[in-house]
């Protein structure tokens, strides 16, 4: 029987165009069980209320869907519990993706639950971004992070990383225009430019989230 998850993250998928296949849903379903089994053990997230995980987790993630095509490489910096980039795996299989944490026990989750989910593919790795600059310089058309760290610090981390024409996506709470405002010195001097700030509104009035789009900014 399905839980209050698969079903909110079905519903919710839907109204955002995103048709989910049953082995989609029963993958969101085992990745929450996963995730509160461990997070008993080790601290992975605050966010254990099952309506919270599907919404605060799950589909929050997913708002990232329409911005990623085929023929896309994704990089997830300071994916913590895998957020969001297995649940763009679980509805993107297609897409090349990778991980990076630098807390061990974050990574060791990822990486178990890739392992039950049989995804493939996807790549979770323990290290700080920094370590990447050498062995993964120009390697992604898209880089995001959620709520990983500041505007600015994310563009300086990510910009080595990032192929040409590539865009980085910043997942941010509802005070992303303070901090963009804050950061735009420092992100303009790193040669990016802010293209777009897209603001949504979660589900069940669980409050509002900004995504914001940097590029290289074109040489004058």
């Amino acid at each position: 029987m399905r839980s209050i998850i698969g079903d909110i993250v079905e519903q919710e998928a839907q109204s955002m165009g995103l048709s989910l296949s049953s082995h989609e849903i029963d993958s969101f379903e085992l990745y929450a069980a996963e995730l509160k089994k461990w997070n008993n053990k080790v601290n992975l997230t605050s966010i254990t209320k099952d309506k919270e995980i599907a919404v605060k987790h799950f589909v929050d993630s997913l708002s990232l869907v329409p911005y990623i095509s085929a023929g896309d490489r994704l990089l997830d910096i300071g994916s913590g519990a895998g957020l969001p980039v297995i649940p763009l795996k679980i509805v993107r299989p297609g897409i090349p993706m990778l991980s990076v944490d630098a807390v061990a026990k974050k990574i060791h989750f990822q990486r178990h639950v890739i392992r039950i989910l049989n995804l493939q593919n996807i790549e979770a790795i323990h290290a700080r971004v920094e370590e990447l600059h050498k062995t993964h310089r120009r390697s992604f058309s898209v880089i995001t992070s959620r709520a990983f760290t500041r505007l600015d610090r994310f563009v300086t981390l990510a910009a080595p990383l990032l192929s040409d024409g590539g865009v980085l996506i910043a997942m941010k709470g509802d005070q992303a225009e303070c901090e963009i405002a804050a950061s735009d010195e420092v992100v303009h001097a790193g040669g990016f430019t802010i293209t777009s700030v897209h603001r949504y509104t979660l589900p069940l009035g669980m409050g509002e989230r900004v995504l914001t789009f940097l590029k290289q900014s074109e040489a004058p």
